[in-house]
């Protein structure tokens, strides 16, 4: 079977009277979650939703997300999928570039609906809400492995947001590798905060716990009430960014708590150093923790255990930060930096591979790594490197190889040429914050003079030793933009936008 969906159903057939989801206080058992996909499916379908349709769906982390986004599966249809955190003004731009049929959101999104054109111009509009009288649709579309399934929209945090076109057959080599690396059970009860581990628990009968997180007010998180669920529903596995992670961790240490009960944490999006790895283990005693490295188009690329990260700390400012050995099932390797459209027929890319342990882009090639974008034949061209019987995908992320291990070193535009070699702001913005001891900190060339930028509200005037890393000029501010997907990673954009107003004052 192509589609997709059948692996949910699969599970459903074989572990009917599993917990799937528990959202609040409602437990949805496989069958009965089993059963709504396929009334959803027949609503849509009854909506005017036919198969090759590409389905916007705006829906916050729920039992209605997946429900109507394995019901679009079901129905052959492509679903479109923004995260919580959109604005109106990218919601827009997604929604020029996918020109969607339909469009299915909460009663809110619908309302805002009136106020955007894009909105207003697609077709057919649907809410999440289902009735026993909903018809049931029995059979699941036919679909090819090469048939979209599922768009999604990178960050676009230098420039337009991409569209990821996932087919079935890429969704399938995708679970694979997550669900070999992730390793989740039927016995599981799992918290994950990154959708697509969620829908990989569906896909082997685990039980899915949705965490009480808004996702679009992170910073106001309520650490208590997460813990509370933890506690109640015995979930013995976190998959989550980072940024959660590091809150939760915070909230059970000022409390002086540990969480025993946790047997693994899993996490990724972000960069994860030392310290946090550190934390992790003094708050979740018993767990294993592991940190995947990878990218929209290619997830993971590598994983790494937590014990490693914290063996590479003292090698950090040497030679970056140590993401782990690559994924069996991928191809990787180290190129010259090129800004620009890069074109060979060498499957092996002999005249661009660096020499091991020197920087440069990383790049990657494998079954589970994306290799087409939707209406976007500027960033294939940009982001993909074609030979003779590959495609290799352009991670953007800088990086050397030593003795088999992938060592990060941040995206490739923030590199700064120095001498004969480049320096890393990632690897800056590492010791600003461990080493230093402020918040948050990067190094940026200003009119030719390599500035550190450091996050400080204290006011006060500090000297900071150019013993270990060399600047020559120090900016402080009392906030540095931060992306608003991840919450860790700096906002370079707005940062330069920031930067070019205090200094022409």
């Amino acid at each position: 079977m192509n589609n997709i969906a059948h692996l949910f159903f699969d599970a459903a057939y074989n572990f009917p009277t599993h917990v799937a989801i528990i959202e609040g206080q409602n437990k949805l058992l496989y069958q009965d979650f089993e059963k709504q996909v396929k009334q959803t499916a027949g609503m849509l379908k009854e909506k005017g939703v036919r198969k090759g349709d590409r389905v916007l769906i705006f829906v916050p982390m729920s039992v209605n997300l997946y429900r109507t986004v394995l019901a679009v599966f079901y129905l052959g249809a492509v679903a479109v999928f923004l995260d919580e955190w959109v604005s109106k003004s990218r919601m827009e731009l997604c929604c020029k570039i996918a020109k969607c049929q339909a469009f299915v959101c909460g009663s809110k999104v619908r309302v805002l609906s009136l106020f955007s054109s894009e909105l207003r111009a697609i077709p057919i509009k649907i809410g999440v809400k289902i009735t026993a009288a909903s018809p049931i649709l029995k059979k699941a579309a036919t679909v090819e492995l090469d048939d979209a399934a599922l768009i999604t929209f990178t960050t676009g945090s230098t420039g337009a947001p991409k569209a990821a076109n996932r087919t079935h057959g890429f969704l399938y080599q995708q679970f694979k590798a997550l669900l070999s690396e992730i390793n989740p059970t039927p016995s599981d009860v799992d918290m994950p905060i990154l959708p697509i581990v969620l829908l990989c628990n569906l896909a082997v009968g685990a039980t899915s716990v949705i965490a009480d997180f808004n996702a679009r007010k992170p910073a106001k998180m309520k650490a208590e009430k997460v813990v509370q669920q933890i506690i109640t529903h015995q979930v013995n596995r976190i998959t989550a960014s980072p940024f959660f992670l590091d809150h939760l961790c915070a909230h059970l240490s000022q409390k002086g708590r540990v969480m025993p009960g946790l047997k693994q944490v899993f996490t990724g999006g972000a960069p994860v150093f030392p310290q946090q790895v550190k934390e992790y283990f003094k708050v979740f005693t018993s767990a294993s923790v592991h940190i995947a490295f990878g990218s929209t188009e290619a997830e993971p690329i590598s994983v790494i255990k937590g014990k490693e990260v914290i063996d590479g700390e003292p090698h950090i400012t040497e030679k970056g930060l140590c993401v782990g050995t690559p994924y069996v099932d991928i191809q990787l390797k180290i190129i010259a930096v090129k800004d620009q459209v890069i074109e060979t027929k060498d499957d092996e890319l002999k005249e661009l591979v660096l020499k091991e342990g020197d920087v440069g882009e990383i790049v990657v090639s494998g079954k589970h790594v994306l290799t087409s974008y939707f209406n976007d034949d500027q960033a294939l061209k940009r982001n993909k490197i074609f030979t003779t019987s590959q495609v290799w995908h352009r991670t953007g992320d800088s990086g050397r190889i030593v003795e088999g291990k992938l060592y990060l070193l941040g995206r490739c535009k923030q590199l700064i040429k120095y001498k004969d070699g480049y320096l890393s702001p990632f690897v800056y913005e590492y010791f600003i914050r461990n080493d230093l001891g402020f918040s948050c900190g990067t190094v940026l060339m200003i009119h030719h003079v390599l500035t550190l930028i450091i996050e400080d509200q204290s006011g006060e005037e500090k000297t900071i030793s150019s013993k270990f890393l060399p600047y020559d000029s120090v900016v402080f501010l009392k906030k540095i933009p931060r992306d608003p997907r991840h919450h860790t990673k700096i906002d370079y954009s707005k940062l330069d936008t920031l930067l070019a107003t205090l200094l022409t004052l």
